[in-house]
């Protein structure tokens, strides 16, 4: 009885209301739909939650997994430069030989004011990049086409043996005899050490193409340029940038060499002539700047492949 008298009520009161508001009859469906849909809402408010954190913690994450990784990376260089620093100063090695980091650092920061490392770097990185883009242009497409077409890699594979097995600072006054002092020479001789390790990775990674990639691409009447477009290019561009890679580091140390004859700018020629001048904390200060410049030119090729090899799945899970 008294279950029937609070139905009456609540309908009594839903029929007041009605009656008020002029609405009444989608008044109390909306109510009826809001008190349906909320015990639903509050169970997948969780769950959505869990499933979609939101965008802060997610950055927050990656810069805490970043922060980590440039931690662990800086601490056996932080170990390199306080033992280069506390050496010199207990007399474990000659300061007059290997000045403390810190005298180092002035020194570098002495050329940075007086506008010779930016001079010299310049000069270096013109010499440089102009020797490995060289390279670059011409080993890739040389070292594709040796590696695709058998007949040419059976006429060219006594040069490239004979050539290959010749160091380029062997070669380096030769290139000075007949191209001169000037920056030809240079060039010419960064190119030529640049150029090997390019080809020779690059014929590398056409002849170790998986076979069964290249059985299936012609089981589907793939034509020869579609095949070597769709298959053969990018299954080599990750042991082609391993060449490249291997250039651009050959590209400054050959350089560095190059400087060192007949050159009146650059960090080479920076280097020797504070050896000369016995001016050994600028001596140190360019030796420094090249590692770095190594370094950084380094990162750069590995960003870039990891931009033409986006399509290959990690490893590892």
């Amino acid at each position: 009885m008294s279950t029937d008298l609070k139905t009456a009520a609540v309908a009594d009161r839903a029929v007041g209301t009605g009656g008020t508001g002029g609405n009444g009859g989608s008044g109390t469906a909306e109510e009826a739909e809001r008190a349906t849909r909320a015990p639903q809402d509050a169970r997948e408010a969780p769950a959505a939650a869990v499933v979609r954190p939101g965008r802060p913690a997610v950055a927050l994450r990656r810069l805490s997994r970043l922060l980590l990784a440039g931690l662990g990376k800086s601490v056996a260089v932080a170990a390199l430069l306080l033992l280069w620093e506390l050496a010199p100063r207990f007399d474990l090695v000659d300061r007059t030989f290997l000045p403390p980091f810190s005298e180092v650092a002035d020194a570098w920061v002495g050329l940075v004011e007086s506008g010779q490392l930016a001079d010299n770097t310049w000069a270096s990185l013109t010499r440089s990049l102009s020797g490995f883009g060289l390279a670059v242009v011409i080993g890739v497409p040389l070292g594709l086409l040796i590696g695709w077409y058998r007949p040419v890699a059976s006429l060219l594979s006594p040069l490239l043996e004979l050539f290959r097995n010749t160091a380029a600072l062997a070669l380096l006054p030769v290139f000075v005899l007949i191209l001169g002092i000037g920056e030809t020479s240079k060039i010419s001789i960064v190119l030529y050490a640049c150029l090997w390790p390019i080809l020779l990775n690059t014929v590398s990674a056409v002849r170790s193409v998986d076979p069964t990639l290249i059985r299936l691409a012609r089981s589907l009447d793939l034509s020869a340029p579609r095949l070597f477009q769709k298959v053969i290019l990018p299954a080599s561009v990750p042991i082609v940038f391993t060449g490249i890679r291997l250039a651009g580091a050959v590209s400054i140390l050959v350089l560095v060499a190059a400087e060192m004859v007949g050159a009146k700018a650059g960090l080479g020629y920076l280097i020797n002539a504070s050896q000369y001048n016995f001016a050994i904390p600028q001596m140190y200060a360019g030796i420094v700047t090249i590692s770095v410049i190594g370094v950084v030119f380094n990162q750069l090729l590995v960003a870039l492949e990891r931009r033409f090899t986006a399509w290959r799945a990690p490893l590892g899970g």
